[in-house]
């Protein structure tokens, strides 16, 4: 692996940088240095890294908002990736509305409204980026990404490929979609209905409500698990009898039990533990298998 990272190191040159914390780049707030990092601020830096991991074959991690992110204290022994400025534009053309990966989805959500333009009002409830949420079909208040995405802009890293996909290429499921590892989302195109801007704002302001009241603030990634069909894993966490449970610097929030929570200058492995933990009680108690929402690298 370190063969590949100082491959990655001499290609890239200056763009790199070594050993950078990723624990400030999630909103857990915890976890470990990446061996690499670079940030795309254009053409040149997205060439060069297609290059650099193509030759050397370094693992890639797209790091977005670190909404949904928990890197392991040890850190991740590849290549992060970030978006610069260059991909946090907006444009409204009519119903059509390009935004850069980099955009995130509450701006994107009050944006639109304001331009009275309807179908992104439930994107304000999730703290992730643009990018992030084509990656893994991201959704809430009964809708998701895909109800309105008509393109993506996709770079695959290892192989060069750089093209935009369309969303029957992209394979969206349930919190899932078929971007890969080493593919970087650039941009993505929705198209919108007409709508009633008052209406619109109405309806941000209360979801944003309704969060505040039943989600917990503080180092979290929301949720941890995906829901079941036809259930819910808060509520199977919670007949679980596991709101509250502590390990070490993490605990599952007395407010939501599929919100887990990390202290400040906790342990990103104490919420891997956790977020174990909960799958194995849940399923001998419950006998239900949760599967895990959050991206956990390096554990």
């Amino acid at each position: 692996m370190n063969d590949r990272v100082e491959a990655a190191a001499r290609l890239l040159g200056g763009r790199a940088r070594r050993r950078v914390p990723l624990g400030p780049l999630t909103t857990y707030r915890v976890g470990g240095p990446a061996a690499l990092l670079v940030e795309l601020g254009g053409d040149d830096d997205t060439t060069a890294a297609a290059e650099a991991v193509s030759a050397s074959g370094v693992p890639v991690l797209a790091v977005g908002r670190g909404s949904n992110l928990l890197v392991a204290d040890s850190g991740f022994p590849g290549l992060a990736v970030t978006l610069g400025e260059r991909y946090a534009f907006i444009e409204i053309d009519d119903m059509r509305v390009r935004a850069g990966a980099a955009v995130s989805l509450p701006v994107l959500a009050r944006r639109t409204a304001a331009a009275a333009l309807t179908g992104m009002e439930w994107a304000v409830g999730v703290p992730g980026s643009v990018g992030g949420a084509v990656r893994m079909n991201a959704g809430g208040h009964g809708s998701d990404i895909s109800r309105t995405l008509t393109a993506a802009h996709v770079l695959d890293l290892a192989s060069g490929d750089d093209r935009v996909v369309a969303p029957d290429g992209l394979r969206f499921s349930y919190r899932s979609s078929s971007v890969g590892a080493d593919q970087i989302v650039l941009e993505a195109e929705f198209t919108l209905a007409p709508g009633d801007r008052r209406a619109s704002e109405t309806e941000i302001a209360e979801i944003v409500r309704w969060r505040r009241e039943n989600q917990p603030g503080g180092s979290n990634a929301g949720s941890v698990f995906t829901n079941p069909r036809d259930d819910s894993a808060g509520r199977l966490i919670e007949a679980a009898g596991l709101k509250g449970l502590r390990v070490g610097s993490a605990h599952v929030s007395p407010k939501h039990a599929n919100f887990f929570q990390a202290d400040e200058g906790g342990s990103a492995d104490d919420v891997h533990a956790l977020v174990m933990g909960v799958q194995r009680l849940v399923e001998q108690r419950m006998g239900v298998r949760l599967e895990p929402e959050l991206r956990m690298i390096g554990f």
